[in-house]
């Protein structure tokens, strides 16, 4: 089978220790995690992981299932890029003396839709959402004039297709209020 990128989101109830064993199950299957974003959800009190790998469709799978026996983990869906809209967001902290010598700076900067959030005399920043090629690009068209700081967030994303996170939670809710 082929291996390509997969975006597992997990929904969670809010516990510490949860994400350590979550990386844990990738962890014990020598698969590296390319990106973790955590955040609350769609579902007032859920967590939502969403984690990047790069994997067969089987192993997957079989991660997801393993992570939806966790206690806490209320669903795990996985997708691939095709099934996904998806962004990263990126900061550059750029040399100033660099930026004021060169005019085309800013012209390459408007052509790539970021933004430039702060200035100084000493650096700037640069804010970039996009696609991970797209915040690469502007990457290597910034490291020559002096990149000083970068940072990037991982994949944020939703799907195309209904994931029934909801009327999954109202069942669930009305299992635990009836037992």
């Amino acid at each position: 089978m082929e291996k390509k990128n997969y975006t597992v989101s997990i929904y969670t109830e809010n516990n510490i220790g949860l994400l350590s064993r979550i990386a844990a199950i990738f962890l014990k299957r020598h698969i590296n995690i390319e990106s973790i974003t955590a955040s609350k959800s769609e579902v007032n009190e859920v967590m939502r992981f969403i984690i990047v790998v790069e994997v067969t469709e089987e192993q997957v799978k079989k991660i997801a299932g393993q992570i939806e026996k966790q206690i806490e983990v209320i669903r795990a869906y996985y997708h691939t890029d095709e099934e996904l809209i998806f962004q990263e967001t990126a900061l550059y902290k750029v040399n100033s003396a660099e930026f004021v010598e060169d005019l085309t700076i800013q012209d390459f900067i408007k052509e790539t839709n970021a933004r430039i959030v702060t200035v100084t005399p000493k650096f700037f920043v640069i804010e970039k959402t996009g696609k991970r090629h797209e915040i690469d690009n502007l990457y290597d068209k910034l490291k020559p004039y002096g990149l000083m700081q970068f940072v990037r967030s991982g994949k944020i994303a939703v799907s195309k297709n209904e994931m029934p996170i909801s009327s999954i939670l109202e069942d669930f809710n009305t299992i635990n209020i009836n037992s």
